[in-house]
C-alpha cells in the first residue's frame, strides 16, 4: 500500500470500526443477491442470528489492528484460513467478496466514501486477500502431499452408520476410490459437499475418532432445526456417498507432558474424544468432564469405556446428567460448574479444552477463570470472535 493509502486507512479506521457491523449486515444481503451461487458456502442459520456478520466484522478489525505486525496477523487469521480450507475457497472467490464488501461499505458511510477513500480499502482488502491466499495455498499442498491426501473434492461414501444417542448418530466415511486416507490432528472437523434437494450445500463436522489411514468418523446431533443435520439423519445411509475437503481446525493437542482436561456438554464431545486417545498415547494423565441431558443423550460412552480399559491408570472419566432422575451411570446430578470443576480438574497447570453450547461453554471458562487457570491454557473452538466467552 502506498503512504496516501496508508494515511486514509488510519484516518478513516475508527469510522469504519464504529459502523463495522452495520456494514456487514449489508454486505450479506448484497453478496447473496449478487451472486447466489455462494450461498451454498454459508450456514443460514448462522446468518439470521448476526453471528457470521459479527464474526466478519471482527475479523476485519482485527486485521486493520494487527497488519503492522505480521506475525500477529497471521494467528488472527489462522481461523479463518482453517474455515476457508474446509469449504475448498479458492482464490477466484475472493474478487466476489472485496466487490460486496466495498459496496456496502459505500451503501453504509454514503458521501463519506470518496473515491480516495474506496481505494485505500480496496488496497487494504487486496493485502488481506493476498495473505489468505497464500495461507490456504500452502495448506492445500501440505495435504495433497501426504499419504492418502488430495486437493480439492474427493467422493466418500458412507460404510457404516450407528446410533450413538437418541439424538446422535456416527457414520463411518470411506473413500470411493479405496485409496488410502490422510491422517489429520485429533481435534480437527472435515469439510463436507451434500447435494439437498438438488442444490450443493457446504458443511463442516468434527471427526469423532483418531486417524486411522482407512476412513473418517462424524458423529452428528439432530437438530431440529437443522437443515444439514437432519438430512444426515433422515436421508443418508450405507452406500451413499457425498464429497469430503480437507480437515482443518485449531483445536488441537498443545505439545508437553502437562496434563489434560476435558469438558464437554453433548455433541461437544466429538472433537475431544480423538484429543483423548491422543493425550494417552503420549503418556499424559487425562481428566474426561462429559456432560448429557440424560443417559438417553449420552453418545460415544462405549468409546469413553474403551480408554478407560486401555488406560485405567491414566484417565479418569467423569459423567455429569443435568436432568434429576437420570442418575443411572452418573457421577453428578446437575450441571458443570466452578465446584465440579474444582472436585476434578488438577491444578492449573494442566491444559483444559472444552466444546459444547454457548452457554455452557460460558460457564466452563468463567469457573476456569475464577479457579487461577490462565487463559492460554483454556482451548476452545473458536468459530467466531462472536462466542460468548468471558475474557
Amino acid at each position: 500500500m502506498t503512504d496516501a493509502q496508508e494515511a486514509i486507512i488510519e484516518q478513516t479506521a475508527p469510522v469504519v470500526a464504529e459502523h463495522l457491523e452495520a456494514i456487514t449486515q449489508r454486505f450479506y444481503p448484497l453478496m447473496f443477491e449478487r451472486y447466489p451461487e455462494v450461498m451454498a458456502f454459508f450456514n443460514q442459520k448462522h446468518q439470521g442470528s448476526g453471528d457470521q456478520p459479527r464474526a466478519l466484522a471482527q475479523a476485519v478489525l482485527a486485521y486493520v489492528q494487527l497488519r503492522k505486525t505480521p506475525g500477529a496477523a497471521s494467528e488472527a487469521l489462522s481461523t479463518a484460513v482453517h474455515k476457508h480450507v474446509s469449504l475448498g475457497i479458492q482464490p477466484e472467490q475472493y474478487p466476489i467478496v472485496g466487490e460486496c464488501l466495498l459496496a456496502a461499505v459505500a451503501q453504509e458511510l454514503g458521501d463519506a466514501v470518496t473515491p480516495e477513500v474506496a481505494d485505500a480499502w480496496g488496497a487494504l482488502y487486496q493485502e488481506l486477500a493476498d495473505l489468505l491466499i497464500a495461507a490456504e495455498a500452502q495448506y492445500y499442498s501440505a495435504f495433497a502431499s501426504r499419504t492418502g491426501g488430495w486437493r480439492g473434492l474427493r467422493r466418500f461414501r458412507v460404510a457404516r452408520r450407528r446410533e450413538e444417542s437418541q439424538v446422535i448418530t456416527s457414520f463411518e466415511l470411506e473413500p470411493e476410490d479405496g485409496g488410502p486416507v490422510a491422517d489429520f490432528e485429533p481435534g480437527q472437523y472435515v469439510g463436507m459437499r451434500l447435494v439437498i434437494d438438488g442444490e450443493p450445500v457446504y458443511r463442516h463436522f468434527s471427526l469423532s475418532a483418531p486417524p486411522n489411514g482407512r476412513s473418517y468418523r462424524v458423529s452428528i446431533k439432530r437438530e431440529p432445526d437443522g437443515y444439514v443435520s437432519r438430512h444426515w439423519h433422515e436421508s443418508m445411509d450405507v452406500g451413499d456417498t457425498l464429497d469430503l475437503l480437507p480437515p482443518a481446525g485449531e483445536l488441537t493437542l498443545v505439545p508437553g507432558d502437562d496434563p489434560v482436561v476435558l469438558v464437554s456438554g453433548g455433541v461437544g464431545q466429538t472433537p475431544l474424544l480423538p484429543i483423548a486417545h491422543h493425550a494417552l498415547e503420549h503418556g499424559r494423565e487425562v481428566v474426561y468432564i462429559h456432560a448429557a441431558l440424560s443417559p438417553d443423550h449420552h453418545a460415544l460412552a462405549d468409546d469413553v469405556r474403551a480408554l478407560c480399559a486401555r488406560h485405567p491408570d491414566r484417565i479418569r472419566a467423569v459423567t455429569v446428567y443435568e436432568q434429576a432422575g437420570s442418575d443411572a451411570g452418573a457421577d453428578h446430578i446437575g450441571r458443570v460448574d466452578r465446584s465440579l470443576l474444582a472436585r476434578y480438574a488438577p491444578a492449573s497447570e494442566a491444559q483444559y479444552y472444552f466444546v459444547g453450547p454457548g452457554g455452557f461453554m460460558t460457564a466452563v471458562d468463567e469457573g476456569l477463570a475464577a479457579l487461577g487457570v490462565p487463559a492460554e491454557r483454556r482451548h476452545y473452538e473458536r468459530f467466531g470472535p462472536s462466542r460468548p466467552l468471558a475474557g
